[in-house]
């Protein structure tokens, strides 16, 4: 009888996995043993093997797709075996209800699509402008009306102020674009709307436009943009006008603020600009329209003679966006450091180490037959030793309770093209310096090839990040739950220093430690910190 394979939970964190790669093909032959897949999991990539023997009838999940844990993976069966009643009962139940999913998906977006064109066919009534919430920054998705300046009612013309929109960044004044009666208010001050619904609607008085708030609303079209530019011709004979204006004083030149926003952003002189609103008042549009006239370019070289040279005009190679569709391992490293970032109530505590007596312990170290260790080795070393010092530190939050580890087990942050993974180092405190050496060498080469078993990245007590290599002198780390603690190891720095009242040539390292305040309480972590510094500014206290 045929075997259903499922997606197999590869860690205690897994919900779900990703097929990196099959190693076998609908038809082939199985044997116990076998690779079958290449599964992405939250933490590594795996090799999963087959427990049967037989011949591969079916793949319920393609290369770089993911399913749920212990949804339908793979059939394997006796070749030519029907297996029509597995796919279609309840071990396929997982893959059916994502295809019912899928389908009621799209019958919704098809039902919103024909609502959307119901909404945007309303017909709108002569003389009548829908006005919507405008984008006002590049990361604009909705907008906060802080104040109107006009009620339902009032008259508006051309240039004035509307409303104070607040974006994610600042307040910015709204203008109107076109002459009428503000006939509907769809936010109230205070209420907030998303980007390009409706905002509010001008008109002559007493339009009903009852049709048009029930259909949503529609953007204006291009057309009448067009109708309400004005003709070339008018801004030709304005031009005379607009220069003597330029004797005039500033702050007599009729120009909104938003107007003269964006002029001073492209460059343009607002005395050049003649204004379309009430009273030749320079609105956005105008700015917006706006091309300097041949005459007002020999004008200005003629007015600054001085000026020799032209800058040369650059062209610039215009970047092209792109995207790049997150790993398992991603997106599982986004959800646990948020996690841990919002329910643990962080704190940092700083310390400087004076390495030099640490250098030349290694500098000994380094001179026996087959031994080479780094600082980061002698930093776990000296941590792990603090830690049996302080087992609060080498404890975890539990909801009701705390738990105190009796093993030290250091996770040591390593970094990889998807992200950063964590191997473990069990038992760090009985490890030496060649052990420990050897275990983050061979860890870290594996954890960059996904080579890590997940039973490698599991049971850490406390983290060790270190980012000293690229020359980072100090930063602190989000603790890797349910650790209680992380410590962040900066750059050895050489400065001066002042020892035994002279000021001398040094070597300083900064740490960070990152605490869980429901565990570590400051006084605790200060002395961890004390014990760790006293290991490196003495290493041959780690003897005793």
């Amino acid at each position: 009888m045929a075997e259903v394979i499922t997606m197999p939970r590869l860690s205690d964190t897994m919900t779900d996995g990703k097929v990196s790669k099959w190693h076998k093909k609908v038809g082939d032959s199985v044997k116990e043993g076998d690779v079958l897949a290449e599964i992405e999991t939250d933490k590594a990539v795996q090799d999963f093997e087959s427990e049967v023997n037989g011949t591969l009838l079916y793949i319920g999940t393609e290369e770089g797709g993911s399913s749920p844990v212990d949804s339908i993976l793979a059939i394997i069966g006796k070749e030519g075996e029907d297996i029509s009643a597995l796919l279609g009962g309840n071990a396929n139940a997982g893959v059916s209800e994502k295809t019912a999913d899928v389908k009621n998906e799209k019958e919704d977006k098809t039902e919103g699509e024909s609502a959307d064109l119901e909404q945007t066919n309303a017909e709108i009534p002569a003389g009548v402008e829908v006005i919507t919430m405008p984008r006002l920054s590049d990361t604009m998705t909705e907008g906060k009306v802080a104040k109107w300046h006009k009620n339902i009612g009032d008259a508006v013309k051309e240039g004035d102020i509307l409303a104070e929109i607040e974006t994610d960044k600042a307040v910015q004044d709204f203008e109107a674009e076109v002459k009428g009666t503000l006939l509907y208010r769809s936010v109230e001050e205070g209420g907030a709307s998303p980007v390009d619904t409706i905002l509010a609607i001008i008109g002559p008085e007493g339009t009903d436009i009852s049709a048009i708030i029930a259909g949503g609303g529609q953007k204006r079209s291009a057309a009448t943009n067009q109708q309400s530019a004005p003709k070339s011709g008018d801004q030709k004979s304005a031009q005379p006008e607009a220069k003597s204006q330029t004797s005039a004083a500033e702050s007599r030149l009729a120009i909104s603020p938003l107007a003269r926003k964006m002029a001073e952003e492209k460059g343009i002189n607002v005395y050049d600009v003649k204004g379309s609103g009430e009273n030749g008042r320079i609105v956005k549009k105008d700015i917006e329209e706006f091309k300097p006239s041949s005459g007002q370019v020999a004008e200005k070289s003629a007015a600054a003679p001085v000026i020799a040279t032209v800058a040369p005009a650059m062209n610039f190679v215009q970047g092209e966006d792109s995207e790049t569709p997150n790993s398992q391992v991603r997106n599982i490293i986004a959800k646990r450091l948020a996690e841990s970032k919002f329910s643990a109530p962080h704190y940092y505590l700083m310390v400087e180490i004076n390495m030099d007596k640490a250098i030349e312990a290694r500098k000994e170290i380094n001179t026996l037959p087959d031994t080479k260790i780094s600082f980061n080795d002698m930093v776990i070393k000296a941590t792990a030793m603090a830690l049996r010092k302080h087992p609060q530190v080498n404890s975890s939050w539990a909801g009701d309770k705390i738990i105190h580890h009796g093993n030290i087990n250091v996770g040591v942050a390593v970094a990889i093209p998807d992200g950063l993974v964590v191997p473990v180092l069990k038992n760090a405190d009985q490890m030496n310096y060649n052990q420990i050496s050897a275990s983050v060498k061979d860890m870290a080469g594996r954890a960059k090839s996904k080579g890590l078993k997940a039973n490698e990245m599991e049971g850490s007590t406390f983290s060790v990040s270190n980012l000293g290599m690229f020359g980072i002198e100090t930063f602190t780390s989000i603790i890797n739950q349910p650790n209680s603690a992380i410590l962040s190891v900066g750059a050895i720095i050489e400065k001066p220093i002042v020892k035994n009242g002279q000021i001398v040539v040094g070597n300083t390292m900064k740490l960070s430690l990152a605490c869980d305040h429901r565990v570590v309480d400051g006084a605790t972590g200060a002395q961890f910190l004390q014990t760790l510094r006293t290991y490196l500014e003495q290493p041959l206290t780690l003897l005793l």
